[in-house]
């Protein structure tokens, strides 16, 4: 008898988590179909390249433009790349094998930028933004060599916010990481298909899907980050309902006229500007 009445209760359970887990992944599809979609990020015979660091946003990143390619309505092309930065201990066989498994094109750079990171910034001090430029210089060229029309990155919601809030704590602007960017030069596009997916959905199906992470043990270990300081800020506003959201929904609907930056709306076309107080008139009426 008491195994008849407890019998169940393992299988329901699976049967709930597997609900939860199609959720998830419906729930990530989406948010990428849709910012795919409102950005217009990828057209018809794009090639793709997905910079795969070996972390859960990279992974995911592939994940949903594998699951999006079956079912769009135009054809591209995907092709993985890993920059191998010979950081010591890295297992260099981890992102092969699992791309190999996938039966996905693709291809690892190899290149010491991390001797040339650590020759150039002294102990302690944050090496991230030394190691982006040159990461960034690197898959640029590739590209350039390789015939790649867009590059994806595994931003995410949370990032664009936190980038928000860099720059206006350390920088004095407004500014974030847009959904998809061109670079200086006019020659690449970045696009961030993840820009609507909220990080605890990506690490809950990166646990899921048990991705093989690797950590980066050049400058993620290093604790006096300031976007890591803006990352437990914003975990500390997720107990406000609706805060975090508003947040991110703030960033799209931006308001020149309320703001304060005069080559982004003309404010001298409000009122009569024959009378305007302007600094040569005081200087004039002072002599």
């Amino acid at each position: 008898m008491l195994n008849l009445v407890h019998s169940p209760a393992l299988p329901n359970t699976e049967q709930a988590s597997s609900v939860n887990h199609k959720k998830l992944r419906k729930r990530l599809r989406r948010n990428t179909g849709q910012a795919i979609a409102d950005f217009r990020m990828i057209a018809d015979k794009d090639r793709i390249m997905v910079c795969m660091s070996g972390g859960k946003d990279s992974y995911t990143l592939l994940d949903m433009l594998i699951q999006l390619k079956v079912t769009a309505p135009i054809d591209f092309e995907i092709t993985a790349v890993n920059l191998d930065q010979k950081q010591p201990g890295h297992p260099e066989h981890v992102l092969p094998e699992y791309l190999k498994s996938l039966g996905v094109p693709y291809d690892i750079i190899e290149q010491d930028t991390y001797s040339i990171v650590t020759d150039l910034i002294p102990k302690g001090k944050t090496m991230c933004s030394l190691c982006s430029r040159l990461r960034r210089g690197i898959l640029y060229k590739y590209a350039a060599q390789h015939g790649i029309t867009k590059i994806a990155l595994g931003h995410h919601r949370e990032d664009i916010m936190e980038t928000l809030f860099l720059n206006m704590f350390n920088q004095g602007s407004i500014k974030a990481m847009p959904p998809i960017l061109q670079s200086d030069d006019g020659t690449h596009i970045v696009i961030r298909p993840l820009a609507y997916c909220a990080e605890r959905d990506i690490e809950k199906y990166a646990c899921w899907k048990n991705f093989p992470v690797i950590p980066c043990n050049l400058c993620g270990s290093q604790e006096n980050l300031q976007r890591k300081k803006i990352k437990a800020m914003l975990k500390e506003w997720e107990k406000y309902p609706g805060r975090i959201e508003n947040i991110f929904r703030s960033i799209f609907h931006v308001v020149p006229s309320h703001l304060a930056d005069r080559e982004l709306f003309d404010f001298g076309q409000i009122g009569s500007a024959r009378d305007a107080w302007l600094p040569d008139s005081i200087h004039a009426h002072q002599s």
